[in-house]
């Protein structure tokens, strides 16, 4: 799995997976023509502006050499220090296999690095799935808004992170078979790697057992850490650097 920022020549794979997505989610409360309505208001024209947005993020994921699912979010405030997770889109054909939890995981994380100091999250009241999904990862509702799809009006739920300065149990703990082998991975702990964020897996779901480190860019756990802290993925080549430095480092 490859997560990366969008570009200008994504925009037509960003359509569909959006008209997919909708398309397979909304149709019990959203008629067609509203969501084709809606995907041409978003993603058609308006869409380079968007992207050449130093405020607005969207990253994309890549499974098999195929895009599977994007996130729209954006910076916003007097000094761009909220994050807020407009959409997560997954295609249909690549739900339950983990990627809607690891577009959330890097989207947070960007935003985070880009400045903001708290995240929200919005998601249509009708969609009963998307709310759940939300708080099964460590946000709880703090409000409603009104948001226009095409020429209707509809109730979206905001989502908050209960408790942003406790890094450590943020997150879900996701299960997952990596090289063979089930792990538990818990993104709330997590090191910055050199292409991707290294996060510990552990060989139980209580989390008592500290197995590997599983690296974020190529989902391996195939990594040696020196006695220095450094970490290496032995598949990408991802680092991550030493936890303590002297002078022989610099």
């Amino acid at each position: 799995m490859k997560i990366r920022e969008a570009t200008d020549s994504d925009a037509e794979a960003i359509r569909t997976i959006a008209r997919d997505s909708l398309g397979s989610t909304y149709t019990d409360f959203l008629e067609t023509e509203t969501i084709d309505e809606a995907v041409e208001q978003w993603y058609g024209d308006p869409l380079a502006d968007e992207l050449a947005d130093d405020r607005t993020l969207f990253l994309l994921v890549e499974r098999d050499g195929e895009l599977a699912g994007f996130s729209q979010s954006e910076l916003v405030g007097q000094r761009a220090n909220t994050g807020r997770l407009l959409w997560l889109h997954v295609h249909p054909d690549h739900r339950g296999d983990g990627t809607g939890v690891r577009l959330l995981v890097r989207t947070r994380e960007r935003l985070l690095e880009e400045g903001a100091d708290g995240i929200q999250c919005f998601v249509l009241a009708d969609n009963e799935g998307g709310n759940e999904f939300y708080r099964s990862h460590g946000f709880e509702q703090a409000g409603q808004r009104e948001v226009e799809i095409g020429s209707e009006t509809f109730t979206e739920n905001v989502y908050v992170e209960a408790d942003l300065e406790d890094e450590g149990e943020w997150g879900t703990v996701d299960e997952l078979t990596v090289d063979g082998e089930t792990v538990y991975v818990s993104y709330g702990e997590a090191a910055r790697g050199s292409q991707a964020p290294f996060y510990v897996a552990y060989s139980d779901d209580d989390r008592n057992d500290h197995y590997a480190w599983f690296c974020g860019n190529c989902d391996s756990i195939d990594n040696a850490m020196d006695a220095m802290g450094r970490i290496e993925c032995n598949e990408c080549g991802n680092r991550r650097k030493a936890t303590r430095w002297d002078s022989s480092y610099l």
